[in-house]
């Protein structure tokens, strides 16, 4: 590059030392030092661009590159969210697949069935153990009815005696409230019975469903506090009946209290009964014997 410029100042050097415009080359060509600059200034130029063009083309490359990279790994993203999703969606599918045929119908409380009413009063008691209505009239009904009078003679009986009556009275009072109660709590739990049947099979057709809307968290969570609900609501019931089978309980066991404690008290005054009565009888009947013989 450099030679060549010095051959043009040359040139242009020895063209001002011949005044004569016209100079000719062999060829008849003119030689024109302004153009030749031009040129030479283009060639460069040229250059220039070529190294532009080299340089944007690597980057072109190297951009390429990193935009085949992004994609594999964009790929490689999708292949590893595709896959969690399916296990998700088999671990969703699974209790179904792997439990639907073991599942069966569960034993709930049924309902009495009428077998007969020979006297007419044992309808009421059924329909009471069935709903948990009117339970005090058909426990009434289908027992040994009750007189508001008092026993005969419990007034003119001693202070212990009326005791002793008064507390056989009580137990058959409350046990009769007892029971009473027994067949109304029994007869309301088995009459919700039904209803709480329906919840339980819903609740299972959710859990076992395919639907997308019943397999987020948020329904899962739903799910599991309506369980929850339910099962404390059967320990209520379940507690119901154990307080009542405790109550039961307590009338036996004041039964043989009663008993017990009667017979301390008829050992207490057995001596002076004895001795005011039997005594003075059998020592009448011995003098009599004596006086005989």
């Amino acid at each position: 590059m450099k030679k060549l410029i010095f051959t043009v100042l040359a040139l242009g050097f020895g063209a001002t030392l011949q005044p004569i415009a016209h100079a000719q080359f062999g060829s008849g060509v003119v030689f024109d030092p302004t153009q030749a600059g031009h040129a030479v200034t283009q060639i460069e130029n040229e250059e220039r661009s070529i190294a532009n063009e080299a340089q944007q083309i690597e980057q072109g490359q190297q951009i390429f590159t990193n935009t085949v990279k992004i994609a594999t790994t964009a790929l490689q993203a999708y292949n590893v969210a595709k896959q969690q999703y399916e296990l998700a969606h088999e671990m969703i599918l699974a209790p179904r697949i792997l439990y639907a045929r073991f599942l069966s119908p569960t034993s709930d409380l049924m309902m009495l069935q009428q077998i007969s009413n020979t006297y007419g009063n044992s309808m009421g008691w059924l329909n009471s153990a069935n709903t948990g209505n009117g339970a005090a009239v058909a426990y009434q009904q289908v027992s040994v009815p009750r007189t508001a009078n008092i026993v005969p003679g419990y007034t003119t009986a001693s202070f212990a005696g009326q005791q002793q009556i008064a507390a056989q009275g009580a137990t058959v009072d409350i046990g009769d409230s007892v029971m009473t109660n027994n067949l109304q709590v029994l007869g309301t739990i088995r009459a919700n019975q039904t209803a709480r049947q329906v919840d339980i099979a819903n609740l299972e057709a959710a859990t076992q469903t395919q639907d997308v809307s019943q397999q987020t968290i948020m329904a899962e969570l739903q799910r599991i506090n309506q369980t929850l609900l339910l099962e404390l609501r059967t320990q209520q019931d379940a507690n119901q009946i154990n307080a009542n089978l405790a109550l039961q309980q307590i009338i036996a066991q004041k039964q043989q209290q009663d008993a017990m404690k009667s017979a301390f008290r008829d050992s207490a005054g057995y001596e002076s009964y004895y001795n005011s009565n039997i005594t003075t009888t059998s020592g009448g009947a011995s003098n009599l014997l004596t006086q005989a013989y």
